[in-house]
């Protein structure tokens, strides 16, 4: 508003005083008639005050809808901070950006062990004939839907779940986890959340490095997972043996040197090259082969066996993907090589 100072000066005469000052007041308000428009404008754009547009940005950002597109190529509009997000497999790391999810992903009455206390409370979901149909995901009302891999976006599970809330799918989340992390972080308003993890978890990694280094650098391993559908060694592209080879700069059998993973026979056994070998019976659902296996004359000839280097670990985890469970893969192998 633009400021005046008026002083009335005084006169000889009463009444040209009087008049005088009638005569200003009346222009006075003519002016402020015409003007009030203009002077309004100006002020909005008046460049000497920040505190306007500040608020003004606070009251906005809120509601703001914010505009992704996921791996596939799909357009997603999300509100500024979703509220109840239905991540399956994504858990570990929803917990790390201090989010808990509306539901959590679970094979029959098996979800993931190691974030147990963590999910106590958050009903679980059981995948094992495949994804909940629309009807029964709409029950939880999501307002945000995340899926981990594109396989699970397919014969119009895409379509139907897009119907229900916003839907964002990775390729493979379980790719590179730290990738995923950040951009879980943008997608859920916890950039400095993800930011800060992926810090302290590079601090982690680097100093595991250097224990492992000085303790037993060059040396291979190989990671045999026992399953009821057969056993297979583990590369090192995905979950463990990911940590294992591409973080902490582990090499590998060169079994498994151009495979994601390779089925385990008696006639295998002999080929591994590795000097430690870690034994993961997933779900507990493999103590028969495990048995069968390393009951055999052909596994006991296994120099690593030999040496006393087989260490069976915890399949809760090492068959887990996010941070959480990589933190505990690293204790686990930093413990086991540096004996």
């Amino acid at each position: 508003m633009f400021h005046i100072n008026t002083r009335l000066y005084k006169v000889m005469r009463k009444r040209t005083s009087v008049l005088l000052c009638l005569a200003l007041v009346g222009s006075l308000l003519a002016a402020c008639g015409s003007n009030s428009v203009e002077t309004t404008a100006q002020k909005t754009t008046e460049p000497t005050t920040t505190e306007a547009p500040v608020d003004e940005k606070k009251t906005v950002e809120p509601n703001a809808e914010r505009i992704f597109k996921d791996d596939l190529g799909n357009e997603v509009k999300l509100p500024a901070t979703p509220q109840k997000v239905f991540a399956p497999y994504l858990e570990d790391s929803l917990l790390k950006l201090d989010v808990k999810p509306v539901i959590q992903w679970s094979n029959g009455k098996m979800a993931h062990e190691y974030l147990k206390e963590e999910l106590k409370d958050v009903p679980k979901l059981d995948f094992s004939g495949g994804l909940p149909s629309p009807e029964v995901l709409m029950s939880f009302n999501p307002d945000l839907i995340i899926l981990h891999t594109a396989s699970y976006a397919k014969d119009g599970i895409y379509e139907n779940y897009a119907k229900i809330a916003p839907t964002y799918v990775f390729s493979n989340a379980a790719g590179d986890i730290e990738k995923t992390l950040g951009t879980l972080g943008e997608l859920l308003g916890k950039s400095t959340e993800a930011d800060a993890a992926l810090k302290a978890y590079d601090q982690k990694v680097n100093e595991a490095k250097e224990k492992i280094a000085a303790s037993t650098g060059g040396k291979k391993v190989a990671i045999i997972r026992f399953a009821p559908r057969g056993v297979s060694l583990m590369g090192g592209n995905y979950f463990c043996g990911y940590v294992l080879n591409q973080q902490l700069g582990i090499e590998m059998t060169k079994l498994t040197e151009k495979e994601n993973s390779l089925d385990v026979s008696m006639e295998v056994l002999p080929k591994i090259d590795a000097d430690y070998i870690f034994v993961i019976n997933a779900y507990d659902q493999g103590t028969e082969r495990l048995k069968e296996m390393t009951d055999s004359a052909i596994w006991k000839s296994i120099p690593a066996v030999k040496e006393g280097h087989v260490y069976e670990v915890n399949d809760e985890y090492w068959l887990g993907s996010g941070l959480i469970a990589y933190e505990k893969i690293i204790d686990d192998t930093v413990k086991i090589l540096t004996k």
